[in-house]
């Protein structure tokens, strides 16, 4: 079943329509929700100009794409599972990914897939996290844990015989797992439009016999209150739900892409107005919640810390032996440590 139209719940200017439908939140948890987002901003900001002054190899900017990273991660239980592609920094830092870490993986080192438990590390092939994602979410329902997976992934990556057959065995074996499709409305130059002749990508949940729906994905309470929905009827037995957040990339695909060949500024003008900050913003400001005060004071505090965390991810110094083998394994297999204590020895002199 795919819902007919788009859940908003909020409008541009930070008005909503839908009370009935706004998560029984408070208003410091929403400011909260707020501030996350804003800390993915200044932390995006600065990620892009790190690459710029050479400090990072690559890097897939975030801007505009705040709410649908946070507002599933945020409906998310302390022992769910995140599976992210690579563009969900707001959901990394909401799960508890260290910054550093993330300057370190586009930095090209190999810490930077070192995350905390429960939340995979980017995947940068278009669409494989996904059988990955229905994997955990089949082993939860067997090992008869109550815990849900969360997979992202961008609307490119619904063209990927990856996302069709993850899909598919969800709703086989009734997998408990919310797929985040964050349309932003391009694969890299491709417009949506060119990329698959279905109505929506909501839609293509039919064909897997799952449910699906259109969320507006800059906005926040949406975004929250149709994860909290699927989340909550994945952990009750339910199984998988498609989430299409339609959204905009305001910045390039990369910081190598030069984005106005492909698009014109007039159409990323017209997206910026609805922008997820902006939104939000305006709904607590408009509750007395908020000023632009605090908002200018916040973000530059989060810039800050942004800039501090480069700066501890640089200075970590060289990988060391264990770590090549200690972050894939629960157990490290007999043949990986055999060749690992060589290594060692290796190192300390001890064999040629």
């Amino acid at each position: 079943m795919v819902s007919e139209e788009m859940l908003q719940i909020m409008d541009e200017r930070g008005t909503v329509l839908r009370p009935d439908l706004v998560p029984a939140l408070s208003d410091v948890e929403w400011l909260g929700l707020y501030k996350a987002m804003v800390r993915a901003r200044a932390a995006d900001d600065r990620l892009q100009e790190a690459q710029r002054e050479g400090r990072l190899l690559i890097y897939p900017p975030n801007t505009g794409q705040e709410a649908a990273q946070v507002g599933p991660a945020a409906a998310m239980g302390e022992r769910d599972w995140l599976v992210p592609s690579f563009r969900e920094l707001g959901a990394y830092l909401y799960r508890g990914v260290d910054l550093a870490t993330i300057f370190l993986y586009w930095a090209g080192f190999d810490l930077g897939s070192r995350f905390p438990e429960r939340v995979l590390p980017i995947t940068v092939p278009i669409g494989t996290q996904m059988p990955h994602a229905v994997g955990i979410a089949m082993a939860s329902s067997i090992k008869g844990e109550d815990t849900v997976t969360v997979a992202y992934i961008g609307d490119g990556g619904t063209s990927t015989g990856d996302f069709s057959e993850a899909l598919n065995f969800a709703g086989v074996f009734n997998a408990p797992v919310v797929f985040i499709v964050q349309n932003n409305q391009y694969s890299i130059s491709v417009p949506r439009l060119k990329q698959t002749r279905a109505e929506t990508l909501a839609q293509k949940a039919v064909a897997a016999g799952i449910p699906g729906m259109q969320v507006d994905g800059n906005d926040l309470i949406a975004m929250y209150a149709a994860a909290q929905q699927a989340i909550a009827r994945a952990r009750l037995g339910g199984g998988p739900t498609l989430i299409e957040a339609c959204t905009y990339r305001l910045s390039p695909h990369i910081t190598v892409d030069k984005h106005t060949r492909y698009r014109r500024e007039s159409e990323v003008a017209e997206w910026r107005p609805r922008e997820p900050l902006r939104r939000m913003k305006a709904y607590l400001m408009g509750r007395g919640l908020w000023s632009e005060e605090q908002d200018a004071a916040l973000y530059a505090d989060y810039s800050a810390a942004a800039l501090e965390a480069f700066r501890k991810a640089e200075a970590e110094g060289e990988l060391k032996p264990e770590d090549l083998v200690k972050h894939t394994y629960k157990e490290i297999p007999a043949h990986l440590r055999e060749q690992y204590e060589e290594y060692v020895r290796f190192l300390e002199g001890e064999v040629e």
